[in-house]
């Protein structure tokens, strides 16, 4: 059982990733383009493409644009050539951040990354200054009220790592990044649909941070999120409403 509501964290971020649709678009769109550069244009044979184009159907972008995306990441079509570079650092109360870009300039990434962090009181570490604190895998999250005992049987069942209860009762499934499609895809099979289905970098340990310091760290989070260079931002930093 984890000890604060995940679910009212859960209900925040989504809230304001929705007031940036925009940009979620953009995200998807490098993911895609870069997923196919590295790994083929064929979902099927390319995991990671597979899983991008999953999640921009998800949020409901048009076909042509996938179609148009992977050809840019295969050659067939003239696009940019985008860089991947993670940035770690730290936030309020030493919360550690971890910032993933795609870049066509990395002096401009570098350079802006720093600025959001240090101007709102955060830092930027070294490599590998913060990753250690995180683990690279899938998660899912359940709403409160969902079947918990059929989640569990069918996660274990398509390979789960584990099943947590939070005490809100919302449900957070864990599994290694090869095993992520599978067991999403055999939860929406089951009739469960996750409220967060991703590839992620979870926290180790969490730094819960209220009223100022709270406000303090989001403003840090949401000012690299509206970088046009970073593609996700994961934290330490759990901030919960006064």
């Amino acid at each position: 059982m984890a000890g604060h509501s995940k679910w009212a964290n859960i209900q925040h971020r989504k809230g304001r990733q929705d007031a940036k649709r925009g940009k979620i678009f953009t995200k998807l769109i490098k993911e895609i383009t870069v997923s196919a550069r590295l790994g083929g244009g064929d979902p099927s044979m390319n995991p990671r493409l597979r899983a991008a184009i999953i999640a921009a159907k998800d949020e409901n972008m048009p076909a042509d644009n996938i179609t148009r995306a992977v050809k840019k990441g295969t050659g067939e079509l003239e696009g940019v050539n985008y860089e991947e570079i993670r940035y770690e650092g730290y936030g309020i109360n030493g919360a550690a951040i971890i910032i993933d870009c795609m870049t066509d300039n990395k002096q401009r990434a570098v350079s802006d990354v720093r600025h959001a962090l240090t101007k709102n009181g955060g830092n930027l570490g070294t490599d590998g200054s913060v990753a250690f604190m995180f683990d690279h895998c899938g998660q899912l999250i359940f709403e409160p009220g969902a079947d918990e005992n059929s989640i569990m049987e069918v996660a274990l069942e398509a390979g789960a790592e584990d099943i947590l209860t939070d005490d809100d009762g919302s449900i957070e499934v864990i599994t290694s990044t090869a095993d992520f499609l599978a067991v999403k895809e055999a939860l929406a099979a089951a009739g469960h649909h996750a409220a967060v289905a991703e590839v992620t970098m979870k926290p180790q340990n969490e730094v819960v941070l209220t009223g100022e310091e709270g406000a303090k760290m989001q403003k840090i989070l949401d000012t690299l999120e509206d970088l046009d260079d970073v593609q996700d931002v994961y934290t330490s930093a759990v901030i919960e409403e006064d």
